[in-house]
């Protein structure tokens, strides 16, 4: 059967409550006014990431991560609510103006632009970075009979 093992909690290891996540720790150290916002928005899900001018990530966001499951990952009301927690997340951090980078064919492209326009964020740039291809894959051979 092999024996047991008993693992034992240090006091280093535990969190106290009132301690500060390591990610909102990490994005209070940033003092940033322009950064870049990219969008992913697929089929399946709507991803956002912020980051600096050098494209350092600064927070990160997904409609998955804020329980939606299923076809309503993909919707546009779930691309906004990304968009207010993402703008929650930094608040701290001063960002005044936004480049977005918008790659996809989600439902959330418009609704995830909008509503970074609407919290007050001024967008110097939207540019539509989706990859298109440009000779598509080999057709298959023709049959032999």
């Amino acid at each position: 059967m092999g024996k047991k093992r008993i693992i034992t909690k240090s006091a280093d290891n535990i969190v106290s409550a009132g301690q500060k996540a390591s990610s909102e720790s990490k994005i209070s150290k940033y003092q940033i006014e322009k950064g870049r916002v990219y969008i992913k928005c697929s089929y399946n899900n709507t991803i956002i990431t912020l980051t600096d001018l050098n494209g350092n990530v600064i927070a990160c966001t997904s409609a998955g991560a804020l329980g939606f499951r299923g076809p309503q990952k993909s919707t546009p009301y779930a691309a906004t609510k990304v968009v207010e927690t993402l703008l929650e997340k930094v608040k701290k951090i001063g960002l005044k103006t936004v480049e977005v980078y918008i790659k996809g064919i989600g439902g959330g492209r418009k609704a995830s632009i909008l509503a970074l326009a609407n919290k007050g964020i001024n967008i110097d740039l939207v540019k539509d970075v989706t990859p298109i291809p440009h000779n598509g894959p080999r057709p298959p051979k023709p049959r032999r009979i």
